[in-house]
């Protein structure tokens, strides 16, 4: 069964050049940058999984999570870590769609 996924980030390019990138295979990846478009997504469909970016403003971060939770009891939410910078998200991604997925790699 496909999985709908939502990339959250700093960066409009970063997100859109992971989505671009990742395998995905039976999950459908949207983009947002910030809580009003994630909320947007929302309001259009049901979302398994909100994947955060590390450069994400921890103000933001916070704020989304409380809006995962308050619009749905079955979505995961996954953040990655600063440190590893914009050139780890990718690997965080992959990591994330293909535990969802049931891919082990």
């Amino acid at each position: 069964m496909g999985k709908t996924v939502l990339l959250l980030g700093l960066k409009r390019e970063v997100v859109e050049d992971v989505k671009n990138r990742v395998e995905a295979g039976a999950a459908t990846v949207l983009v947002g940058t910030g809580v009003e478009e994630l909320r947007a997504h929302f309001l259009r469909q049901p979302i398994d999984a909100v994947i955060m970016g590390g450069g994400l403003p921890l103000e933001t971060r916070l704020e989304a999570v409380a809006e995962v939770f308050r619009a749905s009891g079955a979505t995961t939410v996954h953040m990655k870590d600063v440190a590893s910078g914009p050139e780890g998200y990718l690997p965080f991604v992959q990591s994330v769609i293909d535990g969802l997925l049931g891919r082990g790699r």
